[in-house]
């Protein structure tokens, strides 16, 4: 039996406003039930033993090393930049601050076809230091290979290692003052300070930052196929559209999806009996440690690396490829490919907005186990790949269009449409948007709903006249990141599209694969520009909030 919380009231509304919510958990959860439910499917035996036999086993190899390689990067390259930027004064540090933020914006496809149009063998790299040492070919010397699980894992390293970055600065800059200075009483230098206490603390925050770079990882395809690196991603699209066979495709992504709720589970697991305490707030200002000569040169072409390699190179090289082929580039087909992309972002971010109040809301009137359970249900679909939500959302639309096609003389009306597209969207993205709204509703007391109701405001009256106008900016930067994700979403996109339509990260992805790459820089960096939008908001919110004082250590 429900029950609803006095804050919230019993009313009718109260009750509709649940089942609302009840009734878009399971919708929004049957995508990843079915194809988890796919490991029992009994179709295309055959191919699956072949899969079994000669790839399967490729499959598993390569996406284990891909998230050790990808783990371990941004947790190293994350969590020392934010050290350095929070704790350390050194030339540069308040720009690196928020420089550091920009990769984010990037995609790692992207990122892949820039570098390898840089450095191949015919690449301006390569061709430079053949003119400059007289070698004549490539016996002559040995150049890393770019196309490769390497080249593959720092990609994805340079443009996630901003989650872990964020989080970290954000724990650092939290952490007691008095903490770290008993350590440094105690005889600890800045480096076990950091190590013995400081980590430490801020294990959650790096654990968070880190599952979300390797959702992230495990939910891309444009890099990886365009790498020649097997995973799961690449072989359900293989297995869906080389050979037909959507059985196999769909156990393939049974798979994967439970490997990644097996993956949240360990991580959740891995915390349960640790526990970090700080006593107290942080006293007073936060001193940091003044690096001189070499040590502070040092900090800044480290903490300059990143940001140039993740996002300052890549600008360069798509404004100088746009540049040089200006005409053929900002077309008439570009901008009917960026009113594609423009017009699916904003319908699936208004979309994935509303469900998020809706959802948010239902939950702070109700504030039952029941509520909050399907709330979090509904967010699951961002640690599933966007490969894995388009088979689960194609079998049984695709089963419907069967059953409709008797009718419709065998038109498709539901799969391959631009509804189910958004639909895939909001699926996958919603988490995006409810973590926004949760965070700006958390933040009004009860106090304003019982004064609201005592003055004859309905459920409906008290969402749109009290709290819409205070959660106005939570909502606007929820819809603009899921705008920003819908934008950048490859596997999704590619396998739900309708026929004959294109977007801007199809078209990059088409075009780098035919290496095409000077005519996918105008589009790839439409793509990237746009990502910069949320990002340089993030940087002046962090920039608020930063503390307001500081102390220097010799």
């Amino acid at each position: 039996m429900l029950r609803f919380n006095r804050r919230g009231g019993g009313g009718q509304g109260s009750r509709v406003l649940v089942f609302l919510v009840l009734a878009i958990a399971l919708i929004v959860a049957t995508p990843v039930l079915f194809v988890v439910a796919g490991v029992w499917h009994d179709g295309a035996r055959e191919l699956w033993q072949h899969l079994v036999s000669t790839v399967l086993a490729d499959y598993v190899l390569n996406s284990l090393w891909l998230f050790l390689g990808v783990g371990i990067g941004v947790l190293v390259l994350g969590s020392a930049t934010a050290w350095l930027v929070t704790t350390c004064t050194f030339p540069g540090r308040r720009l690196w601050e928020w420089l550091l933020i920009l990769p984010l914006a990037a995609p790692a496809y992207i990122l892949a076809y820039v570098y390898t149009e840089l450095l191949e063998y015919y690449g301006p790299v390569q061709t430079q230091l053949r003119q400059w040492f007289a070698w004549s070919s490539a016996n002559d010397y040995w150049f890393p290979p770019i196309r490769s699980l390497g080249g593959a894992i720092a990609m994805f390293v340079l443009v996630l290692y901003p989650y872990v970055y964020l989080l970290a600065r954000t724990a650092f800059l939290e952490q007691s003052t008095c903490t770290l200075e008993a350590s440094r009483s105690l005889g600890c230098s800045p480096w076990h300070s950091f190590w013995r206490v400081a980590m430490p603390l801020a294990r959650p925050s790096l654990t968070a930052g880190c599952a979300l770079a390797l959702m992230e990882t495990l939910n891309d395809y444009g890099t990886v196929q365009f790498f020649g690196v097997n995973t799961f991603t690449v072989g359900i699209y293989r297995t869906w559209f080389g050979f037909d066979e959507r059985p196999a495709a769909v156990k393939l992504a049974a798979l994967l999806t439970i490997g990644a709720l097996f993956l949240i589970a360990l991580e959740q697991w891995s915390r349960r009996q640790a526990r970090f305490y700080q006593k107290g707030g942080r006293c007073r200002p936060l001193s940091r440690y003044r690096l001189r000569g070499w040590q502070g040169y040092g900090a800044s072409v480290f903490c300059a690396l990143p940001a140039l390699l993740g996002f300052g190179i890549p600008v360069a090289e798509l404004v100088y490829l746009c540049w040089q082929h200006a005409v053929t580039n900002f077309t008439a087909d570009f901008w009917h490919l960026s009113w594609h992309s423009f017009s699916l972002a904003s319908l699936s971010a208004l979309m994935g907005l509303g469900l998020a109040v809706v959802l948010a809301y239902g939950q702070r009137l109700s504030g039952t186990w029941g509520v909050a359970l399907s709330v979090r249900v509904s967010a699951m679909g961002y640690a599933i790949p966007g490969a894995v939500i388009a088979v689960g959302i194609m079998q049984p639309l695709g089963q419907v269009d069967r059953v409709l096609g008797v009718v419709t003389g065998g038109q498709f009306l539901l799969s391959g449409s631009v509804l189910a597209l958004i639909f895939a969207y909001t699926v996958r993205f919603l988490a995006v948007s409810l973590g926004t709204v949760e965070a700006s509703l958390t933040k009004i007391k009860p106090d304003l709903d019982e004064a609201a109701r005592s003055l004859g405001h309905h459920v409906g009256s008290i969402l749109l006249r009290v709290h819409a106008p205070l959660i106005g900016g939570g909502m606007l930067s929820a819809a603009l990141l899921l705008f920003v994700d819908v934008m950048k979403e490859l596997p999704a996109t590619i396998v739900m599209r309708p026929f004959n339509f294109e977007t801007l990260a199809v078209r990059v992805y088409e075009y780098a694969a035919d290496e095409r790459l000077a005519e996918a820089a105008a589009p790839a960096l439409a793509i990237l520009l746009v990502g910069v939008v949320p990002v340089v908001l993030l940087s002046r919110q962090l920039g608020r909030s930063r503390e307001t004082g500081t102390e220097t250590m010799p």
